[in-house]
């Protein structure tokens, strides 16, 4: 019985690992629907690559930053209980890895290529773990203390702040740091628009990172014994409801519609697991109208080039969700208990505080070292010509 127990752990979460692999695609065409012609082919590249310096950092670092486990033991130690701890490592790296995939969305268009990959590097591997293993693992005694003080620790079952709150609050300061794209604001204050370059593959993103979130969510569970539908229900009637908010308030905008359900989702992150489906609905719908309201603000009030519009879908969103777990956790509203908003304030407040200081101090190095902007030229000719040397739709084949 042990070794089926352990045999259909190992089948689950690596189910999961997949299902969140598939995410990254989401990523990748999410992307390069919304950035221009002259770009989609970098986006393509990048969320790719990114995956995989951050698979090597966390393999090497991150991993034993957050959990104290490394992988220098023979094969047959690693192996036992059919691999759990391996196929762990592999779930838990497709979260670590949604971080660089975030921040890509924020710094599109106009990002050297190799500065990134150094970012993605250090965040992964030091960044990430540092603060994943506070929340997950009982790291420095924080936990204890925020249980201490409010008489409950901070509670973020899938991720809202340790995953999309701290890659949107990293990508934050990049965006800044790295200015407008050239000819977005004018002198004068005109804005020039830059529509999506393919409303059908950002669907197609949206779609794939939709489907991908249930296994994100459901799957945090880890082991079989703990999966519970709760959690499924409750990131279906977030998704629903951010959609719908993001569909009303952006006036039928196929962007805000199809960036409607990630900000739902990435809101439920933090509770799904205690909260009742009615308040997943209610989590989704405040998700979504901030989302539209706040990307509207950066884009046309502050004037922050965030294309993707990452901080306020991951950003703001997720510290939302962080926050909504303590309220609609609470059994007066209909969930398990356990959670208090003190408690998910601070712990969500932590986050932010570590990935601003960490983003500023990372990219703030990079751009005074080696650069992190593209040259006017290169930016011109767009990414995918001045780095890849190839558009995604080439006119012509060569002649001979």
């Amino acid at each position: 019985m042990d070794a089926m127990k352990s045999g259909a752990d190992v089948l689950f979460i690596l189910m999961g690992a997949i299902m969140v692999l598939a995410m990254h695609a989401g990523f990748a065409f999410l992307e390069l629907g919304t950035v221009r012609k002259k770009n989609q082919v970098n986006a393509l590249i990048k969320i790719l690559i990114d995956f995989s310096i951050s698979t090597i950092a966390y393999f090497f670092i991150g991993y034993s930053i957050a959990y104290g486990v490394n992988f220098f033991s023979s094969a047959e130690l690693l192996s036992q209980k059919n691999g759990f701890e391996l196929v762990k490592f592999f779930f838990l790296l497709t979260f670590a890895a949604a971080i660089p995939a975030i921040i890509s969305g924020g710094i599109a268009e106009r990002a050297k290529f190799n500065p990134q990959l150094i970012a993605t590097f250090v965040i992964v591997g030091f960044i990430y773990p540092f603060f994943e293993g506070i929340v997950w693992n009982q790291h420095y005694g924080i936990q204890g203390w925020i249980k201490n003080l409010t008489g409950d620790e901070f509670h973020d079952f899938a991720g809202s702040i340790v995953v999309h709150a701290v890659g949107g609050w990293l990508a934050l300061p990049a965006v800044i740091l790295l200015g407008a794209r050239r000819g977005r604001y004018s002198k004068e204050g005109q804005i020039a628009a830059h529509p999506p370059s393919s409303i059908p593959f950002l669907a197609l993103g949206a779609w794939i990172l939709t489907v991908g979130w249930f296994g994100f969510n459901v799957m945090s569970a880890q082991t079989i014994d703990k999966v519970s539908g709760l959690v499924a229900l409750n990131s279906l009637m977030a998704m629903v409801g951010g959609t719908i908010a993001a569909w009303f308030v952006g006036r039928n905008d196929p962007g805000f519609s199809y960036n409607g359900p990630l900000a739902g989702l990435v809101a439920v992150c933090a509770g799904s697991d205690l909260m009742h489906p009615l308040g997943a609905l209610i989590v989704g719908l405040v998700a979504g109208a901030l989302f539209v309201y706040m990307f509207t603000k950066v884009q046309n009030r502050w004037k922050i080039d965030d294309v993707l519009g990452v901080w306020p879908l991951h950003g703001l969103c997720g510290l939302w969700g962080g926050i909504a777990a303590g309220i609609f956790g609470l059994t007066a509203l209909g969930g398990l208990g356990g959670v208090n908003v003190i408690a998910q304030l601070i712990g969500s407040l932590l986050g932010v505080a570590v990935a601003l200081i960490g983003g500023f101090i990372v990219y703030g190095i990079l751009k005074a070292s080696v650069g992190i902007r593209m040259s006017q030229e290169d930016e011109f000719d767009g990414a995918d010509l001045s780095i890849h040397k190839i558009s995604a739709t080439p006119d012509r084949e060569s002649s001979w």
